[in-house]
């Protein structure tokens, strides 16, 4: 169960101190923003509640103070819980609501801090073992102590969860929204770390021994941590993801039109503007020529179209009706190249327009309808 638990919390510390060092990556262009700075205290308290408890794990005694580790571990962690209700704030409502909802958590984390500090001492906490405060020891006010301090956890994940819907629908940045989405899953976690917890804790005081589950509290608090994490970082790298995400979509449909493009451009070397090169660092316009080359190639092959037929390819069985069409074109210009290559012009050749069902207006959909008749072309032409 020790290593575990040790596993658990170095994910959970490691999550926090990755999430502070990318932000502060961003300090001098960011630190004139409020709600940037509240951020960076957040993930500061963060790092100060797992490197309590890092030193509570290494010794008892902090500063001279027996347990005193544990003790900062939780103002912190009650801190911590106070600034991320403030950050959600600062990022979807109005600066005037926003001010008056600081002060009010502002107030109630002092109190909270405040109430534990206070029940620490008169339970004699310094000299108590550290375990007590691990689930209480049957002792009264160590128990009233545990308690209130899940309670100080739980409250904010349940309005943190309550909040993030409704501000989610309220922005219109994208990036935003995915953080919101995701900081309601990760308070939903650590809500049931705050359950887990206090399973452990009256169990503990009962008598009660639930063996391995114990550690579940620990899994929630790791998990929920990386997610929290996650999420306070979203705003400003989901962006890059998505674009990344866009970049590696649009490389892989310029791959897959490839050998549609190769054997089009063979038969009609006309169609490039510019040699063909393996540069990809302009991918955006090099995938635009490429679907444009395509559609000149196809073109260029009208005359030798035959339109009585429908190919003599087919698709699996149970495939889409798109999926259909595509086959039955990749089929089409398959013949049609050989056509072209033997010299062989149907008789029924007339083409009115090609693939005029497609809205090629739509750059989206275009190359999604061409990748798809580029891949039957390859399953075509690596059958026969």
């Amino acid at each position: 169960m020790t290593t575990t638990r040790t596993l658990c919390f170095a994910i959970a510390a490691l999550s926090s101190y990755a999430a502070l060092v990318y932000r502060l990556c961003q300090v001098r262009r960011s630190w004139r923003d409020s709600a940037y700075r509240t951020l960076v205290v957040t993930l500061l308290l963060q790092c100060l509640t797992f490197t309590m408890g890092a030193v509570a794990m290494g010794g008892k005694s902090f500063l001279g103070v027996g347990n005193l580790a544990i003790l900062v571990m939780h103002l912190s962690a009650v801190a911590f819980c106070v600034s991320a209700q403030i950050i959600l704030l600062r990022w979807a409502i109005a600066d005037e609501e926003a001010v008056r909802g600081t002060r009010y958590w502002l107030i109630t984390g002092i109190a909270l801090d405040v109430l534990l500090t206070v029940l620490f001492f008169v339970a004699d906490g310094p000299g108590r073992p550290a375990s007590d405060f691990d689930t209480g020891s049957g002792q009264p006010l160590v128990l009233t102590y545990l308690l209130l301090f899940i309670v100080s956890q739980a409250v904010p994940c349940v309005t943190i969860f309550r909040q993030c819907g409704p501000y989610a629908r309220m922005t219109d940045k994208a990036e935003l929204r995915q953080a919101l989405q995701l900081l309601s899953v990760a308070a939903v976690v650590l809500f049931l770390y705050c359950l887990a917890r206090t399973v452990n804790i009256l169990t503990a005081a009962g008598g009660v021994d639930i063996g391995v589950w114990k550690l579940a509290s620990n899994v929630f608090s790791a998990l929920g941590i990386v997610v929290l994490s996650l999420s306070l970082t979203m705003p400003s790298w989901g962006a890059r993801i998505a674009k990344l995400l866009d970049w590696a979509d649009s490389y892989r449909s310029y791959r897959a039109l490839y050998p549609l493009w190769r054997d089009l451009y063979e038969s009609s070397p006309d169609i490039v503007l510019e040699p063909p090169g393996a540069s990809v660092s302009d991918l955006d316009y090099r995938l635009h020529r490429r679907v444009i080359e395509i559609r000149d190639g196809w073109r260029d092959l009208r005359p030798y179209i035959d339109r009585t037929t429908n190919g003599s390819g087919t698709a699996d069985p149970g495939a889409s009706e798109e999926s259909r069409q595509a086959f039955a074109e990749a089929a089409r210009i398959r013949q049609a190249l050989h056509a072209k290559r033997t010299g062989d012009i149907p008789d029924d050749n007339g083409d009115a327009g090609d693939f005029e069902d497609r809205d090629t207006d739509n750059f989206t959909a275009e190359v999604a309808w061409l990748t798809k008749v580029a891949s039957a072309y390859r399953r075509l032409s690596n059958v026969g």
